[in-house]
């Protein structure tokens, strides 16, 4: 795909998602990444350390100069995207972010760029002028509706009539010393296709939904990815799943009894989730674990009453549940556990199993969360927004309220019923619920990066903070989604070579 003495080129580079997959499908690294922010800047050398890193703004970077003549085989453009993303709801847009994708225009009429993909949100297909609807304050014209996305695309196709309004905008972005509107005018010659891709669909455990521009100017046809990974029955891989990237050893705390309790929204959507996900559930989802790792003392609480509430600035969590053997005052920490498909260890007169289930649930809007065994939904880098939560049930035999796990099961009426479930068969009930928030290591598998990808420090050895590890997470693209676009458009000499 990459001739000699082409380089390559990743813009708004973060922490290295694109970079990451354009390696992987390439087999060669990027030579040149640009980004404004440090800390990404940090992340992405410490991965990528034959890379030329420049930290500063697009818009500072001179083309021509970074190229020193050499032409460039494949650029990325990742623009920001939250300015379009219709989860900015009605708050007011900025038309500085909104116009970063014009770099892409800037890189293809200064530099020769045979090749270039750009990423975003599917709205930006809606990029259009804004209206100032107080001082200061602007948001999407709606009678104008994808009018700059419109330009944007003749630009770099057949070309921009002088008379389209877009003209204006792209004087405010390029300058009016910039030598080459006359090329825009005429038109930069390219071949452009865009489409929506969903990550789950190229082998990575999350449903995140981004529109993909290709670009080239080289003859060649531009090709779209197979989807390899489908729902059972499609004849292609099994969807990879939440399930997939949870760690299933780091320790869950009780949701009651803490020094600071949870909100009521966050307790309510647990709530709920339980409810559909567990209680109301035919199939629950079995997490098979070796132990529970489960400490801390467990309070007790009426079954006849309504599950309490809880919530965080989590936007995802999980519940989940397994089997459990405990035996008279012996300590939570030391249970022993094994697969829902194992025969049961020795049994004696008292009930000593327990069972433990899972969902993921989500804190935003009216969503209550998902399925543990399907892809997990959007990373979002705005703080950690995805977390564990652990349902431990044990077995129901009409005649038990809930109690402590480290204590005898006691008796109830036969109308207490809130918090069963019925798995093959057998009724539980929910004795306790467990809640964590994920950890990066387990964001970014969920995005798709190697496990070996190196995101809690720098090259110095300084520690990233689980804030900063997070905001790389979710800003990247996900590598195996970029590996596979590469992967399509490889040079049909490329292909003959590695045949």
């Amino acid at each position: 795909m990459i001739k000699q003495n082409e380089i390559i080129v990743d813009n708004f580079a973060g922490g290295g998602g694109a970079s990451e997959g354009m390696e992987m499908g390439l087999g060669c690294h990027v030579d040149i990444a640009i980004n404004h922010d440090p800390l990404a800047i940090e992340m992405h050398k410490i991965n990528h350390p034959e890379t030329k890193h420049y930290c500063e703004s697009v818009w500072d970077v001179d083309p021509i100069e970074a190229c020193d003549g050499r032409p460039v085989g494949l650029a990325w453009f990742s623009p920001d995207c939250k300015h379009f993303s219709k989860a900015k709801g009605s708050k007011p847009v900025d038309k500085n972010i909104r116009g970063l994708a014009w770099v892409a225009v800037r890189w293809a009429a200064l530099v020769p760029v045979r090749k270039f993909k750009l990423e975003n949100v599917e709205e930006f297909k809606k990029w259009g002028p804004l209206i100032e609807i107080s001082p200061g304050i602007f948001k999407p014209d709606p009678e104008r509706e994808g009018e700059t996305f419109d330009a944007f695309i003749k630009c770099l196709t057949t070309g921009l009539s002088y008379g389209h309004p877009a003209w204006d905008e792209i004087i405010d972005f390029l300058g009016d010393e910039f030598p080459c509107y006359r090329k825009l005018h005429n038109g930069l010659g390219y071949q452009v296709e865009y489409k929506t891709l969903s990550a789950d669909d190229y082998g990575t455990p999350t449903s995140r939904k981004r529109l993909f521009l290709i670009a080239r100017n080289d003859g060649q046809k531009i090709q779209w990815p197979l989807k390899t990974h489908g729902k059972k029955g499609s004849g292609l891989k099994i969807y990879r799943t939440a399930a997939d990237i949870i760690d299933w050893s780091i320790p869950v705390k009780s949701i009651f009894g803490r020094k600071k309790p949870l909100v009521e929204n966050t307790m309510s959507r647990i709530g709920r989730g339980i409810q559909k996900f567990v209680i109301d559930n035919p199939q629950p989802f079995i997490v098979r674990i070796g132990q529970t790792g489960f400490g801390g003392d467990r309070l007790s609480w009426s079954i006849n009453q309504p599950l309490t509430t809880i919530v965080s600035k989590a936007e995802h969590l999980l519940v989940m549940p397994f089997l459990v053997q405990y035996y008279g005052n012996t300590k939570i920490d030391d249970f022993r556990g094994h697969g829902v498909e194992e025969p049961l260890k020795t049994l004696s007169t008292a009930n000593r199993y327990g069972l433990v289930t899972s969902h993921m649930i989500k804190l935003r809007g009216t969503n209550i969360g998902f399925k543990t065994d399907e892809p997990v939904h959007t990373i979002s880098a705005g703080g950690n927004h995805i977390g564990e939560v652990r349902a431990f049930l044990i077995k129901y035999y009409g005649t038990n309220v809930g109690q402590s796990l480290n204590e005898p099961l006691q008796t109830i009426t036969t109308k207490d019923r809130f918090g069963l479930v019925t798995i093959k068969g057998d009724k539980y009930q929910i004795v306790d619920i467990g809640m964590r928030m994920l950890q990066p290591h387990e964001l970014f598998a969920a995005m798709g990066f190697p496990a070996d990808y190196i995101i809690s420090h720098d090259r110095n050895g300084k520690k990233l903070s689980k804030k900063n590890q997070v905001a790389r997470c979710g800003n990247a693209v996900c590598p195996p989604v970029a590996k596979a676009l590469v992967e399509a458009n490889l040079d049909n000499l490329q292909i003959a070579e590695v045949a």
